[in-house]
């Protein structure tokens, strides 16, 4: 009983600290700014064409939208994340077949 209330109130701070941030990012919004969480990189961005300098490249790909261009990025995470999980597995389960006994099942020689 005592883990779940752990982890209840682990996750009733996380809810808090999330809805803290997003109110005072809110709060600190330009209104006259396209996004609400811009990074850094769009306003390196502005800084430099506000000076002049020039791009040394054009991008491969003008992507139309900016959800379009986060969609992407979370697709290439997932897969990021798929491979891992995968590797890890991977491993885990060689070593648990490296070091179970000659002669004895895999799952019962790790339920000990």
């Amino acid at each position: 009983m005592r883990k779940h209330a752990v982890t209840l109130a682990l996750l009733g701070a996380i809810v808090v600290v999330l809805a803290v941030s997003f109110f005072l990012g809110g709060l600190r919004q330009d209104p006259a700014a396209e996004e609400g969480f811009g990074g850094t990189d769009s306003q390196v961005t502005s800084i430099l064409d506000e000076n002049g300098v020039t791009p040394w490249f054009q991008p491969v790909v003008e992507l139309g939208s900016g959800e379009l261009e986060s969609g992407l990025f979370a697709a290439q995470a997932a897969l990021g994340g798929i491979a891992l999980g995968y590797c890890v597995g991977r491993l885990q389960g060689r070593r648990r077949t490296e070091s179970a006994p000659v002669g004895v099942p895999v799952s019962t020689a790790t339920a000990r």
